[in-house]
């Protein structure tokens, strides 16, 4: 049991350090590629589809930050609803009413073509796209200036599939909130630049995914994914398979995170994690030693508290704050420190948890993940 605890401890520390490493690493790389990047040659317009479901809290000051882009070449914007009593749409009107010399579009079509309302919504609001650069991004999602010009750069490159964007966490008030921003932020994409260090591209995330119409049509369009939980994941493995390069933008976006309780909180990330179970179980099995600072306590306690385990774990927890001082701007790294042993001890068990079940509930239903991804209704 000693050389048991020792070896998680220690493979826990190790993976403090390459995350740590990861994210400095990357960040920089980031900062020396913005200040040299030059336009793409021979930009098209770009059309943004904005798939909506209700009036989520932030949802105008995120909308807005897509309308305020600055992209030489012309952009549209397609939003959608399925429902005409959307609260959605009042926010949409006011858009239309502030940006009047802006190219924006409403959709409203209740036609569900699969499991998923997202991906119905974008099959419904293609009709309404007039460029061949799409842009698809999550409702809660802000962009910074800038964005939409460096995730359409990519595309003048024919060997490029999609291209994606990390995403930050912005919690909403409340410890439910903050927890779930910390997952994100602390565990989640920490976990991505480690796997962006050492090559892999095998992601794509619904916060942005950029594309050429014709590499959608390629793969069956978004019918291809109507069935899918992860439809982000699926659309990029789809243009992969057709040997196509992912690309993972300089650009961070920001995500609102907005738990209104722990079971809420607790829902959506078994949802997410069994997700990530079914598209890729070998890369979760093994996922479970990124959660380093409850693996190190585990190997502590494991091997009875030995010092040498101990040590191990002083330093993961060393290496856990720097990750967070990190990952979060400098005036928050430290004022939640506090929340970061629990946010962590409850992805671990969350992580766990995801191992008993493939049902997840998704928005008001219960589903049953199958093992291609797609969802069946719970009935």
């Amino acid at each position: 049991m000693i050389s048991l605890g020792t070896v998680l401890a220690a493979a826990a520390l190790a993976y403090a350090l390459i995350a740590w490493v990861a994210v400095l690493l990357l960040r920089n790389s980031h900062a020396r590629r913005g200040r040299g990047r030059v336009a793409a040659p021979r930009p098209l317009p770009v059309t943004i589809l904005k798939p909506l479901c209700g009036a989520e809290p932030g949802l105008d000051h995120s909308l807005r930050s897509f309308c305020e882009q600055s992209y030489p070449a012309g952009m549209q914007i397609v939003f959608g609803v399925q429902h005409p009593s959307d609260p959605a749409l009042a926010a949409l009107e006011k858009l239309k009413h502030d940006y009047p010399g802006l190219d924006l579009a409403i959709v409203i079509d209740p036609t569900r073509h699969g499991a998923s309302a997202k991906v119905s919504n974008l099959i419904n609001m293609m009709r309404a796209a007039r460029h061949d650069w799409l842009v698809l991004a999550d409702s809660d999602v802000s962009v910074p200036p800038g964005y939409l010009s460096a995730v359409a750069a990519p595309l003048a490159d024919p060997r490029v599939g999609i291209v994606t964007c990390p995403y930050r966490g912005v919690p909403r008030p409340g410890l439910w909130s903050l927890l779930g921003a910390l997952f994100i932020n602390d565990w989640f994409i920490p976990s991505v630049r480690v796997a962006a260090l050492f090559g892999s591209r095998a992601f794509a995330f619904g916060a942005t995914i950029a594309l050429r119409r014709g590499t959608l049509e390629a793969i069956g369009g978004f019918p291809a994914i109507a069935d899918q939980l992860a439809d982000d994941y699926r659309l990029g493995e789809l243009t992969r398979r057709r040997g196509l390069r992912t690309v993972l933008s300089d650009v961070v976006v920001d995500t609102s995170v907005d738990e209104r309780s722990l079971k809420q909180l607790v829902q959506h990330g078994l949802r997410w994690l069994r997700t990530i179970r079914v598209v890729r179980p070998g890369g979760y099995a093994c996922s479970g030693i990124t959660f380093a600072l409850p693996v190190a306590a585990l190997g502590c306690a494991v091997a009875g508290g030995t010092p040498l385990t101990l040590s191990l774990l002083a330093a993961t927890i060393v290496l856990r704050l720097m990750l967070h001082s990190a990952v979060q701007p400098p005036a928050r790294s430290w004022s939640r420190i506090w929340a970061i042993p629990l946010a962590d001890a409850l992805g671990f068990t969350l992580w766990c948890g995801a191992f008993v079940t493939r049902e997840v509930q998704w928005r008001q239903g219960r589903y049953r993940v199958a093992r291609d991804g797609s969802v069946q209704p719970i009935y």
